[in-house]
């Protein structure tokens, strides 16, 4: 089982993007799927969760900016980033819970906002 994420890039500031992250391999469900973040010399971090539910989970600093949503047949989650800062400049990873398993994680795509 792997995770395939896409959609990073360079994007001034103010404006979006939209990550992907697919699950590939397997049948496996997963609980929660979500998206952390790791800016140079920084430690990682949460940016947004969502529970197979719907039940979101937001870090403070990109409420009302970011948008995290998936799509359970697909096993698939994404991230719309709007109103992008400088300080959002990471390495965005996905992460995948499911129940008697090892946390998977997705090998990152790099967002660069400019100012």
């Amino acid at each position: 089982v792997q995770l395939q994420a896409s959609g990073g890039g360079l994007v001034q500031a103010g404006g979006s993007l939209r990550l992907s992250c697919a699950a590939s391999g397997s049948s496996r469900r997963f609980y929660v799927m979500g998206w952390y973040r790791q800016a140079p010399g920084k430690q990682r971090e949460l940016v947004a969760t969502i529970a197979s539910g719907g039940l979101t989970n937001y870090a403070d600093s990109v409420k009302g900016r970011f948008a995290i949503s998936r799509d359970n047949g697909k096993n698939t989650v994404y991230l719309q980033m709007n109103s992008l800062k400088p300080e959002d400049t990471a390495v965005y990873y996905c992460n995948a819970k499911s129940f008697g398993y090892n946390d998977l994680w997705g090998q990152g795509t790099l967002v660069t906002v400019s100012s």
